[in-house]
């Protein structure tokens, strides 16, 4: 089966200055889904309209940040702010069902300033696994996915607080919750540890969305780098992914000029534009 694309608006056609237009170039270019990250400068209403004229799903949003200002990026983990947490969850999950997005990425936050990450590390799982858990009660009510997502802290993020696929799904087992999920960018596993293919296998009964960039320069998946795409995505076919695999990369230069990959993913695929069957057309 052809895996799904999702264009994260908070990536894709920076050129235009808001959400509902880079949504509808998204779908111009043959995207059938999006997603991004906390969108709290456009109105839930906007988006949605612009999604349902386009005919796209939202598939994906993220938890606020927290006071970014301040150095926040994402509460879910930090010690002192589960009230913060649990206030901007519940703004997250009345955006995402007024758009009809059923998955929440739970940011896990950062380490504090000044502290050393091994001295708190134990209070910030211990804060991280009570938020998924009532993360997790509370998404349940409305059939909603939450996620957990590594981010590399080697390169892009040296004080997040949850860096590899194999923290998250530790803290995952503890939490207990079946509809928390991983949500594994390839980007940052492949800086952290590699061995993708192995960590594909192992940790594809967890995962619950997929993003995509070249490494180490973060780019479109066909430029230059460390990583065989199209390889990857035929690996993530003979595992039978039928989620969504996010774009959230910077692109080089022009968004749509530089989708040539995904333009012969359909070919290679015998898809149309948009990657429908050309038998259904």
């Amino acid at each position: 089966m052809a895996l799904r694309f999702s264009a994260n608006l908070s990536w894709l056609f920076p050129q235009l200055p808001a959400l509902p237009p880079r949504l509808e170039a998204a779908a111009a270019a043959g995207f059938g889904a999006v997603e991004a990250a906390w969108p709290a400068s456009c109105p839930a209403q906007d988006l949605r309209a612009a999604a349902e004229r386009a005919g796209v799903r939202i598939v994906l949003l993220n938890t606020p940040p927290g006071d970014q200002e301040a150095g926040e990026m994402g509460l879910a983990a930090v010690p002192g702010r589960q009230a913060a947490f649990r206030q901007g969850l519940a703004a997250a999950v009345q955006y995402a069902k007024a758009v009809g997005c059923p998955r929440i990425h739970l940011m896990a936050g950062r380490v504090p300033q000044g502290a050393d990450r091994a001295a708190v590390a134990g209070d910030m799982e211990t804060t991280f696994v009570e938020n998924l858990r009532y993360a997790a009660d509370l998404l349940a009510q409305e059939d909603m996915i939450g996620l957990v997502e590594p981010i590399n802290n080697r390169i892009t993020d040296p004080r997040y607080y949850l860096n590899t696929p194999h923290q998250a799904a530790a803290i995952l087992e503890k939490v207990g919750r079946p509809n928390l999920k991983l949500q594994l960018d390839l980007f940052h596993c492949q800086i952290m540890d590699g061995n993708l293919s192995r960590n594909l296998e192992t940790f594809f009964p967890l995962i619950g969305h997929i993003q995509i960039a070249q490494v180490p320069g973060r780019h479109e998946p066909d430029s230059p780098g460390e990583l065989n795409f199209p390889y990857i995505f035929q690996l993530l076919e003979s595992l039978g992914y039928t989620g969504y695999v996010g774009c959230e990369y910077a692109p080089k230069g022009d968004t749509l000029e530089g989708l040539g990959w995904l333009r012969s993913y359909w070919e290679s695929r015998g898809l149309q534009h948009g990657g429908t069957s050309k038998a259904t057309e």
